[in-house]
């Protein structure tokens, strides 16, 4: 496989939807997959944090809803540690707020953080309103995988289990990871 899967038919698969990028504690350095695969897909698009080094739920979540509330597309959210957490909150809100319409069509959750270590279990206690695909690993310092697997029954997602990957970011030197984006596009075939 190359090391991206930036065919016609992937851009095609992807071109019908905007997705945006939500990055974990620290933002995403260089080297993480997130920030290669706005590099392989220069339409992905990052939601930027005002602090990177401050895990406010709340505040992270808002600023979240600012970014979707710019483009009506329908949005895929590839998210990462933190910032998975911050896409479940937003989530909840839209759903409140609008019943059962959110511009959010799926999900791709990365490692996320444990919410009991970040003591955020019951503002992310929801389940989610559109398809969505948890990726824990066995050795992730931040949420077990078993912990992974509960928080995805809990969300109504999938889980898959990448094995021993570390917190799955650039330390675990996944290069491109061509496995998540397969899982990413395997995502986006069961909206289409």
């Amino acid at each position: 496989m190359n090391s991206s899967l930036q065919t016609a038919g992937t851009r095609s698969q992807l071109s019908d939807y905007r997705v945006l990028v939500a990055p974990g504690l620290h933002g995403s350095g260089p080297e993480h997959w997130q920030s290669r695969w706005q590099r392989l897909y220069p339409a992905f698009e990052r939601v930027e944090q005002p602090d990177w080094s401050q895990p406010d739920l709340p505040r992270w979540s808002q600023r979240l809803g600012q970014v979707l509330a710019e483009d009506g597309r329908p949005t895929v959210i590839v998210a990462h540690s933190f910032g998975c957490l911050a896409t479940v909150h937003r989530a909840a809100a839209l759903q409140a707020a609008a019943g059962s319409a959110v511009p959010i069509v799926a999900a791709l959750l990365v490692a996320p953080a444990d919410p009991v270590k970040f003591s955020v279990s019951a503002a992310v206690r929801h389940r989610l309103p559109f398809a969505a695909l948890v990726i824990g690993s066995d050795d992730d310092p931040w949420m077990s995988a078993p912990r992974a697997r509960h928080w995805a029954e809990a969300w109504g997602a999938g889980f898959h289990n990448a094995g021993a990957q570390g917190h799955i970011n650039a330390d675990s030197g996944l290069g491109d990871w061509t496995t998540g984006q397969q899982w990413l596009l395997e995502l986006v075939d069961t909206i289409a």
